[in-house]
């Protein structure tokens, strides 16, 4: 498989393993959404960890503390790449147990085409006819969604507005998925142990000893899903990953409203309606594309 289709692979992979978080997050009471972010990192490390040994990516890893050593720069932007990860982390565990996932959803839905102007105007990216038939046709619905309720609440501008950038410094970086996130997950740990220390339930181990095994559970779920995401967005354009992003919210509604019991209004079909038919277009298009490149010049 080329690059490209590798990247298409692991793109879909990711939003299957995310769709699976928010109910998976149902399961971990008594722990509220601050105390599941906390401990996703800790356990999050060991996971990462893992993968690197299962990879043999250990000489990446000290690569890159060779770089962090010689690049200042590089050196500097970790701790911001951390912080804005740990935004759209805290958010994504903290929406199913506040039953935002729908914002959180419309975020992801809106996402895709921050993407493509990110691509458009830093990058040059130009898409294909499928590509913007397809956004021509997500636009219709994040238009229909501003008529209809005036305004986007303040977890779907976070969700769409704060990747970008992230993805953006990260590509800047030149790390690879797995050490860039192992690097990020560590430079959130003092975080994660303050707010476990400080304001964390006593004895929660005690209380739900199913914890035990549910939060390494968590740990690893999410560590493949960002690694495989992190991995798609280094081998495809800026903008093909982010129209593949549809997938995601896509498969985060299904979840919030068939599982998790959140309201969805009749009058919401005409904003999902245009959204699903442009998540059908990149399909078609990008199967197109992988059969082209496939076939013997």
């Amino acid at each position: 498989m080329n690059l490209s289709g590798r990247g298409v692979a692991l793109s879909v992979f990711a939003s299957l393993l995310f769709a699976l978080i928010p109910g998976y997050v149902q399961q971990l009471a008594p722990l509220d959404g601050v105390q599941v972010f906390a401990q996703r990192v800790l356990w999050s490390i060991p996971a990462v960890l893992l993968l690197l040994a299962v990879a043999r990516q250990w000489g990446v890893l000290i690569t890159v503390f060779g770089r962090l050593r010689r690049e200042s720069l590089l050196l500097a932007a970790l701790p911001l790449a951390a912080a804005l990860i740990g935004v759209q982390w805290a958010l994504f565990v903290w929406a199913p147990l506040a039953g935002r996932m729908l914002d959180v959803s419309l975020g992801y839905f809106l996402l895709p085409l921050v993407m493509v102007l990110a691509g458009r105007l830093f990058y040059g990216e130009r898409l294909r006819p499928l590509q913007r038939l397809a956004v021509a046709c997500a636009l219709l619905g994040v238009l229909h969604e501003l008529w209809r309720s005036q305004a986007f609440s303040w977890v779907t501008l976070v969700t769409a507005l704060g990747y970008p950038p992230y993805f953006m410094l990260r590509r800047w970086m030149r790390l690879d998925a797995l050490s860039g996130f192992a690097l990020e997950m560590l430079m959130l740990t003092p975080l994660a142990v303050w707010l476990i220390v400080v304001w964390g339930p006593s004895d929660v181990f005690t209380q739900a000893p199913q914890l035990w095994w549910l939060l390494p559970g968590l740990g690893l779920l999410g560590a493949l899903a960002f690694a495989a995401m992190m991995a798609s967005s280094r081998l495809l354009p800026l903008g093909l990953f982010g129209i593949l992003s549809y997938v995601e919210p896509v498969l985060l509604f299904m979840v919030a409203v068939v599982f998790l019991g959140e309201v969805f209004n009749a009058e919401q079909w005409l904003t999902y309606l245009p959204i699903w038919l442009a998540v059908l277009l990149v399909g078609w298009d990008s199967a197109r594309l992988l059969v082209k490149q496939q076939r013997p010049a």
